[in-house]
């Protein structure tokens, strides 16, 4: 394959011809000359950037295919400018045996134009006390140990989970939930709960338990990463950490960076997600610690649902909403075009920070690297439509946004796995 005229966004701006053979990008230079029966894609006009990796998503196979399966899921992610993503393990059966693992790897492997990485839980059916054997875990293939969806509420066993994954040079990925502080709650505590009767989660939720495990890895040694931070006092906290030697890592997801309680219009299911959207002055310290390092990467938490379950109310609809379609073009048309960001600034938390964090391939445009790459069109302003998904999951609060910054062709193992107008 051959890209002509791109201009190449990485570590540095530049435009030249893209070469690839096989799974590599093997030459980078000016007016590289097609080999024979060799696919060209002329990308005068669009930028090329390395493939986007996302170090969280849902897909839900196996046990709740309804929502999303492998395949719809990494379409999704391909057509959002995704070449690597990491999926979660709260499905059924959870993979926390070698035995329920190696089928779930295989058909990441089968089913996806794209790399799909699995975590494996840190605990046994994901709400147990008992750790999983982590080392035959990760000898089958996982890249690290996460039970999203619930929080370790023992500080027991995730101090004894931590030893071992520190042992084995392996990232504890923490849901940080303290159970005992939910009590019911299906939206942030503040003024727009209090408006519309409904049960809070007080932002105390998150950073209580993160106050834990950022003393209990400290201890350890562990690379222990912070799921979707959502609050002041945990950007607090993680600062803090990093200032003193922790080995901490942490995401934020699109829509913590990109609205508000304010925003929420109502009773209105598509913005139930948890952690929930926090106050304006969460959000402004979201944007800060992304801006000055302490928030590292910017991961989806892509959690597709049925339409039944994102329908009536807060109190009885399912947390969550999908993001792998939608990410890059909000994030680009709200921050980089706006100037909060350089599209280099993006792209690093998007693709060159995650990929270095989990020892993931890509990240980078070079020769000798492996052709994941991604070409957009940056000019052309599209609303987005859920009609042009190839999630199952419809579920966000961003439809009918206008936005730029849509995915031409998105290249993974030097294969087309995306590309505009054809199927994923």
């Amino acid at each position: 394959m051959l890209i002509k005229n791109a201009h190449i966004v990485s570590d540095t701006e530049y435009t030249a011809d893209i070469q690839i053979t096989g799974e590599q990008i093997t030459a980078i230079g000016q007016q590289l000359t097609a080999r024979a029966d060799e696919t060209v894609i002329d990308a005068t006009g669009a930028t090329v950037v390395p493939g986007l990796i996302d170090v969280h998503v849902h897909f839900r196979e196996p046990g709740f295919t309804a929502k999303e399966t492998i395949k719809t899921g990494a379409q999704a992610a391909a057509h959002g400018g995704f070449t690597t993503v990491v999926a979660m393990s709260n499905l059924n059966p959870v993979p926390d045996t070698v035995a329920t693992l190696k089928p779930l790897l295989a058909k990441n492997r089968s089913d996806a134009k794209i790399t799909v990485r699995q975590f494996a839980p840190i605990t046994r059916d994901l709400h147990s006390d008992q750790v999983v054997d982590m080392p035959a875990l990760q000898a089958a293939g996982a890249l690290g140990f996460s039970n999203d969806g619930v929080g370790v509420q023992d500080a027991d066993t995730m101090y004894q989970a931590m030893l071992q994954a520190a042992k084995l040079n392996a990232p504890i990925v923490a849901h940080i939930e303290d159970a005992s502080l939910m009590r019911g709650g299906v939206i942030n505590a503040g003024p727009v709960a209090k408006k519309l009767n409904l049960p809070g989660i007080i932002n105390q939720t998150e950073s209580s338990q993160l106050a834990r495990d950022l003393d209990l890895a400290a201890a350890t040694g562990v690379h222990y990463h912070a799921c979707h931070i959502s609050t002041r006092q945990s950007v607090a906290l993680i600062r803090e950490a990093k200032k003193r030697g922790v080995n901490v890592t942490a995401e934020v997801s699109p829509h913590h960076l990109l609205l508000d309680e304010n925003n929420i219009p109502g009773d209105n299911p598509m913005f139930k997600m948890n952690p929930p959207l926090r106050s304006r002055a969460d959000h402004l310290a979201l944007l800060e610690g992304l801006q000055d390092g302490t928030l590292d990467m910017i991961a989806t938490d892509h959690a597709p649902h049925t339409a039944e379950e994102k329908t009536g109310s807060f109190k009885t609809a399912a947390f969550g909403i999908v993001g792998s379609e939608t990410a890059f073009p909000l994030l680009y048309t709200k921050f980089v075009k706006s100037k909060m960001f350089t599209l280099q600034q993006l792209i690093a938390k998007m693709s060159t920070i995650p990929a270095a964090k989990f020892g993931l391939p890509g990240g980078h445009i070079t020769v000798g690297g492996p052709a994941d790459l991604t070409i957009l069109d940056l000019e052309t302003s599209y609303k987005i439509d859920s009609a042009d998904w190839f999630s199952k999951g419809k579920n966000s609060p961003f439809i009918g946004e206008e936005v730029q910054g849509q995915a031409l062709y998105t290249i993974s193992h030097g294969q087309i796995a995306y590309q505009k107008g054809g199927q994923a």
